[in-house]
């Protein structure tokens, strides 16, 4: 496995690369949802294509200094995990291989981040078209896999690379979770035991919510009151927003008539969970 610690080493080495070349772009402090994106972009490429991950923490997607420096950064075990994981090429750089000090050049999408995480964390997806831009210039990759746990990030991304005619395909992959049922995320490590053992009840309160369209429900209202009913017998966690809407728009709705996706984030203290669930009329 080569690991390119900046832009140098990494253009150094990309043109040799077999081709196809997929990309997992991450942030490292990897967990079986991660590696399980590892895996599938070994699918696509196949035995002999190169699959590529790239590691960054990427400093603009934050709306908060305080998650920025918790977020954690265990890269010797990422490394070891995408070797492990059959990876064959990651991209590990700092900050300042990314953004000169004066850089003034965003990417900005205006419909879909208007909702949901968009509305609650002002530039946060701005940051993101960005690093992922960035990164797609970089590897000059035939395909990037992406985890559905982040749907509205996996929308706005899609989006931007039609809008934009990137010439990527873009892969979603199934959310994986724990045992219990709480997604993945790097941020979970962060939860105490007594959080952490609470925190499956996010999952619990949406399903719940989302059986009543087996009992013929289709207003958002009586789904948003379910979820939130579930939500709110939680002592430990806050609701940042719950919120019913379009599956393709993102944009809320009052009437299940197509695919729609009930979403919430929820903090424990100073750690921010999302998590979704799919209602299919």
């Amino acid at each position: 496995m080569i690991v390119a610690a900046d832009t140098a080493a990494l253009l150094e080495k990309i043109d040799a690369m077999p081709r196809p070349l997929c990309l997992v772009p991450t942030m490292g402090a990897l967990h079986e949802g991660h590696l399980a994106l590892i895996h599938e972009a070994r699918r696509v490429v196949g035995p002999t294509g190169t699959v590529a991950v790239s590691i960054f923490v990427n400093p603009i997607q934050f709306d908060r200094k305080e998650d920025l420096e918790k977020y954690p950064r265990p890269l010797s075990a990422d490394l070891a995990a995408c070797e492990a994981a059959g990876a064959d090429l990651v991209f590990t750089p700092e900050a300042g291989q990314m953004y000169h000090a004066d850089h003034s050049i965003t990417v900005s999408e205006n419909r879909l981040s208007s909702f949901l995480c968009g509305a609650s964390r002002p530039g946060h997806f701005s940051g993101v078209c960005t690093v992922v831009m960035k990164l797609f210039m970089l590897f000059r990759a035939q395909s990037a896999v992406f985890g559905k746990k982040d749907f509205q990030q996996l929308a706005i991304i899609k989006r931007m690379v039609r809008d934009l005619n990137v010439p990527i395909e873009i892969i979603g992959h199934a959310t994986i979770r724990e045992a219990d049922g709480l997604a993945m995320s790097s941020r979970n490590v962060r939860l105490s035991p007594e959080q952490r053992a609470d925190a499956p009840i996010i999952r619990r309160s949406l399903t719940a919510a989302r059986d009543l369209l087996s009992l013929g429900e289709r207003q958002a209202e009586p789904i948003l009151a379910a979820a939130r009913h579930h939500l709110e017998k939680s002592q430990m966690l806050k609701i940042d927003y719950l919120s019913l809407v379009d599956a393709e728009t993102l944009e809320p709705v009052a009437t299940i008539r197509r695919p729609a996706i009930l979403a919430t984030a929820c903090f424990y203290e100073s750690v921010r969970l999302i998590d979704h669930v799919e209602l299919l009329p």
